[in-house]
């Protein structure tokens, strides 16, 4: 831990070193700026297939927005209304961003007309230009006051979810920063103490923030990545400067009259070492999201490991040298004084929740492990979906708008778009089976065509498009359904039958078919990898078999336990009922959160298995016998732990009161697991496994074997690690 050690001899210099690499960081994500993920970077499966055709052809999805013209109340003035949509037709054709407008199409009802107007670009490059379109249709509903003319659509909605990510944002803070702060203030009895931590962790979200936009230009952003990096940093940057700091009063107070360098050095070799370990615990576990070749899961995954990465940094320059200014400064008599009581306080509650494990391992195993598989049992019944326009929060403006606007129009709410590849020889044969195609549904009461459609052909012949309007919601059963019939019946019955030709479905809702299969597929793959992983870093550090497998099974049974309140809650509606969730977004799971909470629980179990595991071996390697070693260990780590847990779930609790429904789900998922984690697989089983195992949980560790010949040995702590 050199670098630790030059911090603490060098205290200035390293505070200035970390400001100025912080607004290095920011500076270069400014002058880099932030590459959003395309349409290319979402497409998987045949969804993704018929989407690549598509483009080939120049016949891709472009970006539509619709405007609508209703009355205030009471029924249409259809003079007034036109009027609105002949305005609304010649602002919006001014527009370089349009490709054009269509006519206007009254509802059914007579209640609602609409324009349509398509912009140039690809999908996801309307959202960039939406604001001109916006702004037109803002300046025609001045223009008439007694209609109400508003827009939505994919790029207005995808707008209102970024305003209302970033107000989440908002929240979060205020809700965290201050909380954050008040558990710090009880644990430290220090304004300054309390401050060291909270501040490290927001520079090292800023610098993240400022790396990320950087490293977006090797794995896109997929709009996530911020909202990750808060999440994770305030959590892992207030939890590795604690067990810096409360590592640092335990040293003083041991000390007789020690130097703040000297107990920096000690703190750095052995809790510096473990919050290395652990962070890159939590880095190797996250990298494995990048084996779901998925952008969502890419742009998680970096934001995790950089604003992990940079709370490491942070805690080898600024860390060190914080601590040496500060013991310079402080009181040495205070200093004492102060952690003693704290560990006398400590020991007593701690020992009283150790007890059961030290008096009755078997039982305290069995009871504790029996609640944890209750509690992981409705993972079983788990049922995932995309969350899409349908689960979305309605406080976006633009999704209220969406509302009415399928309630007048539902043949917009979902669109099948079939793809056809050929030889140009075989143009007029794919255009016939396409019509034959539109015949079928024509007539089938899953789509919603009052004509047959007409097929799209590229300008060279090879492709061939048709679009089929589904009027129901995307995740329904007959949504579901309808894809099924294009697929399996009415696709191989007429274009199937064509020799040579290519074809393919896509859409709104064979993207959220095809991309949860996709992540299902690629599960098994990140969640063994992730296993062996954990297994081989446990291994490593530790150096024993037994406790690679026993913390792996333990991290295993933490995160499906917390994955199992996840289901009853959101799943099955209980958070609706007791805190008022929109049921639209605690119908189901949405299909990223479990494969993002596996990664990051086992990466956040890693982080309590290292920071007590060491102690634990701490004192075996000085002889202490191992039953005794597992009380000392836990002990000496309990406060930490459990200040660690406290703030941890302050900020992951906070993300439930947030918009967006994976972020509530991801937020209390999280929390659960941490209290979980701390509470009963820390404090009831691990120490009754390594109890009952005794010595043999060092296997094969020939270092421990000798250390436990001579037992109570009066040694200086030894390295956590060797």
């Amino acid at each position: 831990m050199r670098v630790a050690r030059w911090s603490a001899t060098h205290p200035w210099r390293a505070v200035a070193a970390w400001l100025l690499f912080v607004a290095l960081c920011l500076g270069a994500g400014v002058a880099a700026g932030t590459n959003s993920a395309t349409s290319e970077d979402y497409r998987v499966g045949e969804a993704g297939r018929a989407e690549a055709m598509a483009a080939d052809g120049g016949l891709q999805r472009r970006p539509v927005e619709q405007v609508m013209i209703h009355a205030r109340s009471g029924a249409l003035d259809r003079r007034a209304a036109t009027a609105a949509a002949r305005d609304v037709t010649a602002r919006m054709r001014k527009l370089p961003e349009v490709e054009g407008v269509a006519a206007p199409a009254v509802s059914a009802d007579g209640t609602m007309l609409l324009v349509t107007v398509t912009m140039k670009g690809a999908e996801l490059e309307g959202k960039s230009h939406v604001d001109r379109l916006l702004e037109q249709t803002a300046q025609v509903q001045r223009s008439h006051p007694d209609l109400i003319v508003e827009e939505t659509g994919n790029a207005s909605i995808g707008k209102g979810v970024d305003k209302q990510r970033g107000d989440d944002l908002a929240l979060s803070e205020t809700i965290t920063l201050p909380v954050t702060l008040i558990t710090l203030l009880v644990v430290f009895g220090s304004v300054l103490m309390a401050g060291v931590p909270l501040l490290l962790a927001l520079s090292s979200i800023v610098a993240a923030m400022g790396l990320s936009m950087v490293f977006s230009h090797v794995v896109p952003d997929a709009g996530v990545g911020n909202n990750v990096i808060l999440l994770i940093g305030m959590a892992v940057g207030v939890d590795y400067t604690l067990f810096y700091l409360k590592r640092e009063r335990e040293e003083r107070a041991r000390a007789d009259r020690p130097s703040p360098e000297a107990v920096v050095e000690i703190v750095a070799a052995t809790s510096g070492r473990a919050v290395m370990v652990s962070g890159f615990a939590v880095v190797v576990s996250t990298a494995t999201l990048y084996l779901a070749t998925d952008i969502v899961f890419s742009s998680l995954a970096t934001g995790t490991i950089v604003v992990v990465l940079v709370a490491m940094i942070s805690s080898l320059t600024a860390l060190p040298a914080l601590l040496v200014v500060i013991g310079r400064r402080s009181s040495r008599r205070a200093a004492r004084r102060a952690p003693a009581k704290k560990r006398a306080e400590t020991g007593r509650v701690w020992s009283a929740l150790l007890r059961p494990a030290n008096r009755h391992p078997a039982i305290t195993l069995c009871v504790s492990v029996l609640l944890m598989a209750g509690l992981a049992l409705p993972t079983l019944g788990m049922q995932m979906r995309v969350l899409n326009k349908d689960s979305h929060s309605r406080e976006i403006p633009e999704l209220r708008s969406y509302d009415r606007l399928t309630g007048a129009f539902p043949e917009l709410r979902a669109t099948h778009q079939i793809a056809v590849r050929g030889e140009p020889s075989q143009t007029a044969r794919m255009s016939q089976a396409l019509r034959d195609l539109g015949r079928r549904a024509q007539a089938d009461p899953l789509f919603a065509l009052d004509a047959r459609p007409v097929p799209r052909v590229s300008a060279d012949g090879r492709i061939a498009v048709l679009d089929l309007p589904v009027p129901f919601r995307l995740s329904s059963d007959e949504a579901l359904a309808s894809l099924t019939r294009v697929r399996q019946e009415l696709l191989p019955a007429t274009v199937g039958r064509l020799p040579g030709v290519e074809a393919a479905v896509t859409g709104d809702i064979a993207r959220d078919v095809d991309y949860l299969d996709h992540q299902n597929e690629k599960l098994p793959l990140v969640v063994g990898f992730l296993l062996l992983l954990t297994f081989v870093m446990t291994v490593v550090v530790f150096r024993s078999v037994v406790l690679g497998l026993v913390g792996v099974a333990l991290n295993l049974l933490s995160a499906l336990a917390a994955m199992g309140l996840l289901v009853v809650f959101f799943q099955h509606g209980l958070a609706s009922r007791l805190f008022g969730f929109d049921p639209a977004a605690t119908s189901a799971i949405g299909s990223r959160v479990p494969l993002f909470l596996f990664v990051i629980l086992f990466g956040l179990s890693m982080d309590y298995q290292v920071f007590v595991v060491s102690r634990i071996r701490e004192a075996a390697l000085a002889g202490v016998p191992t039953r005794q070693a597992v009380l000392d260990g836990i002990g000496r780590s309990a406060g930490v732990v459990t200040s660690a847990a406290i703030v941890m779930v302050t900020v992951f609790a906070s993300f439930v009161f947030l918009h967006l429904a994976e972020m509530k789900q991801i937020g209390f998922c999280l929390a659960v697991a941490v209290l979980l984690d701390a509470f009963v697989i820390r404090v009831m089983i691990l120490p009754s496994v390594l109890t009952l195992i005794g010595q043999a949980s060092w296997w094969p560790s020939r270092a421990m074997r000798r250390a436990q010949r001579v037992p109570d040995r009066l040694v200086s702590p030894a390295p956590v690690f060797p």
